[in-house]
């Protein structure tokens, strides 16, 4: 399933949506996320900027195959039939706070939004089942969510790429995404039964 990458993007999007709509101090009354029109994009930083879009840009901004999980074994699709095995990915995504200027930069507003999204992915640190969207609804993948510590010069890189200046940020990395192979399964049956047999072990005087 080649669509693994967007369905993560938008079930991060939507569940970081939620949480924040579900905050009264954000969303209530007079709060900012609701008044002002607040949004999570999957938009870069500058793309939302530009466009005059307040809230919290959730950009995907590298992607790496995932060394660690080429050796998982083949995943049974029958009883006699062997599905290729899928290309493991690690995705990384920068989340921005965003304001404008028609508000100032609002650095107060930007601080509570970096300060719920840390809340809301070190409370629930894995997304499944009714908290995933797209392609992988109904299906038994996991989303496993970890705050990175970037180093000076990896998110220097990061803002160089985006032809900005540095603005407050954290990045996340996500994993167990998997890209299914586009071949269809293989036949393989099964060991029913294995039978030991006995040797001889033959050793010197």
């Amino acid at each position: 399933m080649y669509q693994a990458l967007h369905a993560t993007s938008l079930s991060l999007q939507q569940f970081v949506t939620a949480q924040i709509k579900s905050d009264s101090f954000l969303s209530g009354g007079t709060a900012p996320f609701t008044v002002r029109g607040m949004v999570v994009s999957l938009q870069t930083p500058r793309e939302m900027r530009d466009a005059g879009r307040e809230g919290i840009s959730l950009w995907l901004y590298r992607a790496i195959r995932d060394d660690q999980r080429l050796n998982d074994p083949a995943r049974r699709t029958s009883p006699n039939t062997l599905a290729h095995r899928p290309l493991p990915m690690r995705l990384h995504y920068l989340a921005t706070p965003i304001t404008t200027r028609d508000n100032l930069g609002d650095p107060d507003t930007e601080q509570y939004l970096l300060g719920k999204i840390l809340q809301i992915f070190h409370t629930t640190p894995m997304l499944r089942g009714a908290d995933l969207r797209g392609e992988l609804v109904g299906t038994e993948a996991e989303l496993s969510v970890r705050l990175e510590s970037l180093g000076l010069d990896e998110i220097s890189r990061v803002w160089e790429a985006l032809d900005g200046s540095y603005q407050l940020s954290v990045s996340y990395e996500v994993t167990l995404v998997d890209i299914d192979s586009a071949r269809p399964p293989e036949n393989g049956t099964p060991v029913l039964q294995v039978i030991a047999e006995t040797g001889v072990v033959v050793g010197g005087a």
